[in-house]
């Protein structure tokens, strides 16, 4: 059965002070919940959402019609348990599904655009941790991330160590390399290229960005995926026809898809978005935010961790996550490490995978 979620959203009481010196009021979180809180609320998951993800983890999202991003993995009896659990999964602020981000209205009666602040990782864990106080959680039972949802779990660790009984990270890192930040600047300047893009300053006029988002999309798409996946899903088939046309049509099933990807994502996403998310990604560097030595951002955690990575994900390998584990050991928080062997790429944390079912359900429950 499919967990019925309570759909919130809160105003934080108090301003965000920004990594930038600069400071948000009336920030607004939107958020879901399942499965009933403990009364002594030690029974509540935070998870965080990867960069397209949002609050709508395990029930139908409101535009597209499709089912949560993380269905498979949250609701009664699955790896995340409702039953057991209180989960919350939180929109990040710089969003666009209700939380504050560039296309919210800001001081001046009008959307923020390129006026809104660029913010960090650290400073989408604020205001995470700003809606932990106001509901009056002041431990989780665990935090879990996948990808940009597991830098958020990192820095939780490392900025709020008394927040969270267990961290679970899932195919990330603690830094974004050099090929990370390209790919991220390649979808950066595609919309920014896009003539709809006006500065940023598109949404009143009606014209959207849509081909420069969807680009950035593709090439980000590519990314999630591996090899040896493409090979086996697409190779070199023709999409449709017989032979080859000799144009620029979509010839190929790999380049269909692709383009499928790039037109959906435009009806869900704000662009702007996309530019403030994966900037932050880009600055994302725990070592740099704890003078450079990354064992000294958990010197002084008392949580227990979990990290898991694929051995088909090109984009935050398993030498990433080596690099966490070698820094938690150095620190002496208690941690385990897995690799797991699945066809998908980085987007495996997200499929059908059944041995992550079993670290997850195995980590949280013991």
């Amino acid at each position: 059965m499919t967990p019925q979620p309570v759909f919130n959203a809160t105003t934080l009481a108090d301003p965000l002070p920004l990594d930038s010196g600069e400071v948000l009021h009336g920030v607004s979180i939107a958020y879901e919940t399942y499965g009933e809180l403990a009364a002594d609320k030690g029974n509540a998951i935070l998870l965080c959402h990867a960069l397209t993800g949002d609050q709508f983890v395990a029930s139908k999202h409101p535009v597209t019609g499709k089912p949560g991003w993380w269905e498979r993995m949250v609701g009664p009896g699955k790896p995340i348990d409702t039953n057991r659990f209180h989960v919350i999964c939180a929109n990040v602020i710089g969003s666009c599904m209700g939380s504050t981000g560039p296309a919210a209205i800001g001081p001046d009666g009008k959307p923020y655009a390129m006026s809104f602040p660029v913010i960090t990782i650290r400073d989408m864990v604020r205001g995470l941790a700003g809606l932990l106080d106001q509901m009056e959680i002041e431990r989780l039972h665990a935090v879990v991330g996948g990808s940009m949802g597991g830098m958020q779990a990192l820095s939780m660790a490392a900025n709020f160590p008394e927040r969270a009984g267990r961290v679970l990270a899932i195919a990330t890192t603690a830094r974004h390399s050099a090929q990370n930040i390209a790919f991220h600047e390649v979808g950066r300047q595609s919309i920014m290229a896009d003539p709809n893009w006006a500065e940023g300053d598109y949404y009143a006029s009606g014209k959207t960005p849509d081909a420069g988002l969807a680009v950035a999309r593709m090439a980000a798409h590519i990314t999630y995926l591996s090899e040896e996946g493409l090979t086996e899903k697409f190779g070199r088939r023709l999409q449709d026809r017989s032979e080859k046309t000799f144009g620029f049509d979509a010839d190929f099933q790999i380049e269909s898809y692709l383009r499928y990807q790039g037109s959906g994502f435009t009806r869900r996403f704000d662009a702007n978005s996309y530019l403030y998310i994966t900037r932050a990604m880009d600055y994302f560097d725990i070592a740099e935010e704890h003078g450079g030595l990354l064992a000294d951002a958990f010197a002084g955690t008392t949580a227990r961790f979990c990290l898991v990575s694929f051995d088909s994900d090109w984009l935050y390998p398993t030498a990433e996550s080596r690099h966490v584990v070698h820094a938690l050991n150095a620190a002496g928080a208690p941690v385990s490490f897995v690799e797991l062997s699945a066809p998908f790429g980085h987007d495996s944390f997200l499929l059908d995978v059944p041995a992550l079912d079993r670290v997850v359900r195995g980590f949280l429950d013991d």
